[in-house]
C-alpha cells in the first residue's frame, strides 16, 4: 500500500451524479487534498444491463461542473476483466474459492423457503466441497468465507463494527456468464490502484466484512474504511426524487452555484464549529473524520437556497454576469448568440444580486432591463398608472428629456423638484415610474433602475405609460 494517501470515487454509471454521490466524491477529494494525496476516479460499470456511456458522461459532467477534479482516471472496470479473472483463478488454485453449479432458480427457491421458515436467507454451501464438475452446467465461482470467528471493521467514523462470520455466506465473485461481481472488483481495483482509504456511503458497510476477507485471502493490507452517514429527506426517509431534485445537474439547471452546493453538501454530516460558509481552501485545511457525525443527515432545501443566496451576494457582479447569461437565453430574454454589453449587464446585475436566490431568479429579474418593450402588470397598472399620477409623469418626461446628468444625484434632483412642485411625497412619483419602467411594483431603487436603463429607454417607457393613461381616460 502506498505511503501517500490515495482515495477513490467509484460511481456506477446507472444514472446521473446524485446528491449522495457528489458528497462522497467531495469528502474523498477533501481528504486527499488535506493530506497532499491522490484522488482517483473509477467507473464501476460491470453491470452491463444498466451501465451506459451516457451516464458515464453525465457523471463526469457533474463532477466537472462542481469543480471536483481528480488526479487519475477515469478508469473503467469493463477494461479490466482479464485482471479480475486472473485473481479469481488464483483463489481457485489456492482453494479459497470454488465452482458453484446452483442455478438462479434453485437459489431463489431456497431463499424463499428460508424466509418462510423465519430463517436468514443464505447460501447453504452445498457446492462447497464438490470434487467433480457437474456436467452440462457452466458454474459461477464463490469465495470460501470463514465460518467461525468474527470480522472487525475499524471504521474511521463509526469505530469498531463487529460481524459474526457465521452470518456471512460464501459470496459469488464470478457469475456463470463470466462477469465479476462488485465485491471482487472493488477489492482488486483498490489493491491495484494502491487505495489507502475507502470513503463511501454507509449503505456499503455490510459489504465491508466480505471485502476484508478477500483482502486477507490475497494477503494484502486492508485499507482504512470510513462510511459516511446516509442523507435523508425532510420526512427522515432515504433521499429520493419525491423530496425534490437529487441529480446534481438538476440543481445547476435550477440556477444553483456549484460552490454553494458543495458548501451545503459538506455540511451534511460534517461540521467545523459554528461556521456555515467555507471557501474550498478552508474546507481542505479543516477537513477530518473527527468532525463527521455518525447520524444520518437531513437534506433541507430551504437551507441550500439560503446558502446559494449568500454565494450570489458575495460574487463580483462581473463574475455573476458571466454565469447568468445562459439562463437569460434559457428564459428567452436573450437570443442564442445575441451580443450584449457585458459591462452594462454587470451594472444591471449589481442592482439585483442581493435580491436573487438563484441564477434563474436573477435572469427573470433582469428581463425589464434587457427587453425593448415591457408588459404592465394589470393590478399595478390600475393602481399607479392613472389620472392622479399623470401630471407627475408628464413633468418628469419633460424634465428628463432635457436632462444631461443621468447619474443618481442628477435623477434625484429632478425627482425632488417635481414632488415639491406638486406637494406630494416621493412615493407618489416613484411608484408610477417603477411600474412604467419595470411593469411591476418591485425593483431596486428607482434611481438605480433609471441609471441602468439609460435616457433613451427611460423616455420611451415613460411615453408608453403616459399613452396608456391617456387611453384609459
Amino acid at each position: 500500500m502506498s505511503d501517500t494517501v490515495r482515495v477513490r470515487f467509484a460511481p456506477s454509471p446507472t444514472g446521473h451524479l446524485h446528491i449522495g454521490g457528489a458528497r462522497t466524491a467531495l469528502f474523498n477529494r477533501l481528504y486527499a487534498r488535506h493530506f497532499g494525496g491522490v484522488f482517483v476516479l473509477r467507473i464501476e460499470d460491470t453491470d452491463r444491463s444498466r451501465s451506459t456511456d451516457e451516464y458515464i458522461d453525465a457523471i463526469i459532467e457533474g463532477m466537472t461542473w462542481l469543480g471536483l477534479d481528480w488526479d487519475e482516471g477515469p478508469f473503467r472496470q469493463m477494461d479490466r476483466f482479464d485482471i479480475y479473472r486472473s485473481y479469481v483463478d488464483r483463489l481457485i488454485r489456492e482453494g479459497k474459492a470454488y465452482y458453484c453449479y446452483c442455478s438462479a432458480e434453485e437459489l431463489e427457491a431456497r431463499r424463499q423457503k428460508a424466509m418462510a421458515e423465519g430463517k436468514t436467507p443464505a447460501y447453504d454451501g452445498r457446492c462447497r466441497n464438490l470434487t467433480e464438475p457437474v456436467p452440462g452446467i457452466t458454474p459461477a465461482v464463490r469465495f470460501r468465507m470463514p465460518q467461525i470467528g468474527q470480522t472487525v471493521v475499524d471504521d474511521l467514523i463509526r469505530g469498531k463494527v463487529v460481524f459474526d462470520n457465521s452470518q456471512l455466506d460464501d459470496l459469488i465473485i464470478l457469475r456463470s456468464d463470466g462477469t465479476p461481481t462488485y465485491n471482487l472488483t472493488v477489492v482488486v481495483d483498490d489493491v491495484d490502484m494502491r487505495i489507502t482509504h475507502v470513503i463511501r456511503g454507509d449503505d456499503h458497510l455490510n459489504n465491508t466484512p466480505k471485502q476484508i476477507q478477500l483482502y486477507n485471502a490475497f494477503g494484502y493490507e486492508v485499507p482504512g474504511f470510513a462510511h459516511l452517514p446516509m442523507i435523508l429527506g425532510s420526512d427522515k426517509t432515504r433521499l429520493s426524487k419525491r423530496h425534490g431534485a437529487t441529480s446534481v445537474m438538476a440543481y445547476r439547471d435550477m440556477g444553483y452555484l456549484p460552490d454553494a452546493l458543495l458548501n451545503y453538501l459538506v455540511r451534511l454530516g460534517w461540521s467545523y464549529g459554528d461556521q456555515e460558509v467555507f471557501t474550498m481552501e478552508e474546507l481542505t485545511r479543516y477537513f477530518s473524520f473527527d468532525n463527521v457525525g455518525k447520524a444520518a443527515a437531513v437534506f433541507n432545501p430551504e437551507k441550500l437556497l439560503w446558502l446559494n443566496q449568500q454565494y450570489i451576494m458575495a460574487m463580483t457582479p462581473e463574475a455573476l454576469t458571466g454565469m447568468v447569461v445562459p439562463f437569460l437565453v434559457k428564459e428567452n430574454i436573450l437570443a442564442e448568440g445575441q451580443s450584449l454589453d457585458m459591462a452594462w449587464l454587470a451594472r444591471a446585475v449589481k442592482t439585483l444580486q442581493e435580491r436573487a436566490k438563484t441564477l434563474v431568479e436573477l435572469a427573470k429579474s433582469l428581463r425589464y432591463y434587457i427587453v425593448e418593450d415591457i408588459e404592465f402588470d394589470p393590478r399595478a397598472k390600475d393602481k399607479f398608472l392613472n389620472e392622479k399620477g399623470l401630471p407627475l409623469l408628464e413633468d418628469l418626461n419633460t424634465e428628463l428629456a432635457a436632462q444631461a446628468d443621468f447619474t443618481h444625484e442628477g435623477l434625484e434632483r429632478v425627482f425632488k423638484a417635481i414632488v415639491e412642485k406638486h406637494g406630494v411625497k416621493l412615493g407618489a412619483l416613484a411608484q408610477p415610474v417603477r411600474v412604467a419602467m419595470t411593469g411591476g411594483t418591485e425593483s431596486p431603487g428607482i434611481f438605480e433602475v433609471l441609471g441602468v436603463l439609460g435616457k433613451d429607454k427611460t423616455l420611451k417607457r415613460l411615453n408608453k405609460a403616459i399613452a396608456a393613461i391617456d387611453q384609459k381616460g
